[in-house]
C-alpha cells in the first residue's frame, strides 16, 4: 500500500508541476534545461500514474509492482486473495499502460510513414543545388524551409525562400534546421504527440506539447547562432511571417513553425541566462523524477 501511495503522490506532483510549468517564464532563457524537466514530467507522470494501480494491485502477492506482474503473469497464488478492488485497478493498470505503449507506437509508426511518403515525393519533385550542397530545392513560389528527420535525415528548402531571402539569412536558416537534425528533436516532440493522442481533452497536455515546440525552435535558433549573426536569423523569421510561409509537412521540422515573434525578440533583445545554480536545480530534479520512479516500480515500500 505504501509504494502505491508513494507512486500515486509523485503522479499527482507531476501533473501539478506539469500545470504551473506551462506557465513558467524563465524558460526561454534555458530552452534545452526547460525541455529535459518536461521529459522527465511526462515519463515519470505516464509511469507513476500506472504504477500506482499496478502497485495496489499486485498488493497481495507482497512485492514490487515488476515482481507482482511476473507472478501474475505466470499465475503464481498470491499471498492474499483476490478481491474486486484489486481486480479492477489491474484492469485498469494494465489498461491505461497499453493505451499509453501503443499510442507511443502508433505515434512514431504514422510519423516513419509520413516521412518516408515524403521523401519519395521530394525524390519526384525536389533537386540538388550546386549552391547549397546537401540541400533539397523545392520548385515551389512559397517560401518553406524544413528538415526531414530520420537516420537519412534532408534539409529542404523552397524556390520561394530563396528569392526571399538573402545569401547571409538562408545560411542562418539552414543553420536553424541543421540544429533540428542534429539534436533529434523529432524524438523530444514525439512523446508528447503520443500523450496528447492519450489525452486529448486534457489543456495541461495541450499547453504542454505547444511548450515543447516552442522550445525546440528556441533550442535550435541558439545553436543556430553560434554560426550566423541572430539579427540575420530575426530577419529571416519576419521574411518568413510576412511572406505567408508554406505551412510544415506533417512529421516535419519548419524554421518558421511556431511563435515567430516571441523568437525575434528573443533573438533581438535576449534576456539574461538562467544561473547556472537554477539549471543545475533543474537538471538535478529532472534525473531524480526519472531514477526514483523505476525505483518504486522494482523495490516494494
Amino acid at each position: 500500500m505504501t509504494t502505491a501511495a508513494v507512486l500515486a503522490a509523485l503522479a499527482t506532483a507531476c501533473g501539478l508541476g506539469s500545470w504551473c510549468f506551462t506557465t513558467a517564464r524563465w524558460t526561454s532563457r534555458a530552452p534545452k534545461t526547460a525541455i529535459l524537466l518536461w521529459q522527465a514530467l511526462g515519463v515519470s507522470w505516464g509511469l507513476a500514474s500506472t504504477g500506482a494501480m499496478l502497485a495496489f494491485a499486485v498488493q497481495p502477492y507482497g512485492e514490487g509492482v515488476l515482481h507482482g506482474l511476473v507472478s501474475f503473469a505466470t499465475g503464481r497464488s498470491p499471498l492474499v486473495p483476490w478481491d474486486a478492488l484489486h481486480v479492477v485497478a489491474m484492469v485498469a493498470g494494465l489498461t491505461a499502460l497499453a493505451v499509453l505503449v501503443a499510442v507511443l507506437l502508433t505515434a512514431g509508426v504514422q510519423t516513419l510513414r509520413a516521412r518516408h511518403r515524403h521523401r519519395t515525393l521530394l525524390a519526384l519533385i525536389s533537386h540538388d543545388d550546386p549552391v547549397l550542397p546537401g540541400v533539397r530545392v523545392l520548385d515551389h513560389p512559397s517560401a518553406a524551409a524544413y528538415c526531414v528527420p530520420g537516420l537519412r535525415s534532408q534539409v529542404v528548402v523552397s524556390q520561394g525562400a530563396l528569392s526571399l531571402l538573402s545569401k547571409d539569412e538562408m545560411a542562418a536558416v539552414l543553420a536553424h534546421e541543421a540544429a533540428h537534425v542534429r539534436e533529434r528533436h523529432d524524438l523530444v516532440l514525439l512523446p508528447f504527440a503520443a500523450l496528447r493522442r492519450a489525452l486529448p481533452w486534457s489543456k495541461v497536455v495541450r499547453d504542454a506539447q505547444a511548450q515543447v515546440e516552442l522550445l525546440i525552435e528556441m533550442a535550435a535558433d541558439d545553436r543556430a547562432r553560434r554560426y550566423c549573426s541572430p539579427r540575420r536569423l530575426a530577419t529571416a523569421l519576419l521574411r518568413f511571417g510576412t511572406a505567408g510561409a508554406m505551412p510544415t509537412p506533417h512529421g516535419m521540422l519548419g524554421v518558421g513553425a511556431h511563435n515567430l515573434m516571441a523568437r525575434v525578440d528573443r533573438l533581438l533583445k535576449p534576456a539574461p541566462e538562467l544561473p547556472m545554480s537554477l539549471r543545475y536545480g533543474a537538471v538535478a530534479l529532472s534525473v531524480t523524477l526519472v531514477t526514483s520512479t523505476p525505483f518504486l516500480w522494482i523495490y516494494q515500500l
